[in-house]
């Protein structure tokens, strides 16, 4: 089984259309889709709570180096 993970909008007639590369040529294959309305604490321009906690010092570790600045 291939999962694929989507977030994705509705037409303003509540229509979703996808189209999902699976790999598979010419295959019959089942398919099971689940549709839950996106949750969202937050409002336009602003942070989600938690997000400079939760991803503070994320690149810390990633060989991440700022050369000399030449002028």
């Amino acid at each position: 089984m291939i999962t694929f993970p989507k977030k994705a909008r509705t037409d303003k007639d509540g229509t979703l259309s996808l189209a999902i590369a699976t790999g598979l040529p010419d295959s019959g294959v089942e398919v099971l889709v689940v549709v839950e309305a996106a949750q969202s604490t937050a409002t336009p321009n602003e942070w989600p709570e938690g997000y400079f906690a939760e991803n503070f010092g994320s690149l810390r570790d990633a060989g991440l180096e700022r050369p000399p600045q030449v002028f």
